[in-house]
């Protein structure tokens, strides 16, 4: 998907101008993987219905205040709105507005709904430093039988 096209995307405009002017990454099904997987801290921006979560309009003028705060440190994609349960589904998104922090492909942390300045830069600090791993509902969970215990075999 174009990086600066809006023709078929459906956003607010506060949401809009994060590609248009602040040059994050419009990210769908067919690009997320890539965006995900690109060099450095990816940030996907999870915003759905300002109606619904009005809040996503908040984050969505912060981003570039915290883009700022970390200069070069932040790439961030903007997930197509129409496109938003499928992606939150293969990157573990449950909330929104949510941020979902990447690093090569591998998962570091989410930051859900809109925070006081300081809280955030702070949570933005601390995923910056974390180690990525599995991203959260990727996977089956395996459990152990005890040993020795009944099962329905």
């Amino acid at each position: 998907m174009s990086t600066d096209v809006l023709d078929d995307v459906k956003a607010p405009p506060l949401v809009a101008r994060l590609v248009q002017q602040f040059g994050a990454t419009w990210v769908d099904e067919g690009n997320a993987e890539a965006f995900a997987t690109g060099p450095g801290e990816r940030v996907l921006f999870f915003s759905s219905d300002p109606v619904r979560f009005p809040e996503c309009l908040d984050v969505a003028a912060v981003l570039p205040e915290l883009q700022a705060a970390f200069p070069g440190r932040l790439h961030i994609g903007v997930v197509v709105p129409a496109q938003e349960d499928a992606v939150a589904r293969r990157f573990g998104a449950t909330r929104w507005p949510s941020l979902v922090f990447m690093r090569e492909g591998r998962y570091v942390d989410t930051i859900a709904g809109m925070l006081d300045w300081t809280d955030y830069v702070a949570r933005v600090a601390d995923a910056l430093a974390k180690p990525a791993t599995r991203r959260p509902g990727v996977g089956i969970a395996v459990v152990a039988a005890a040993a020795g215990g009944s099962s329905c075999h």
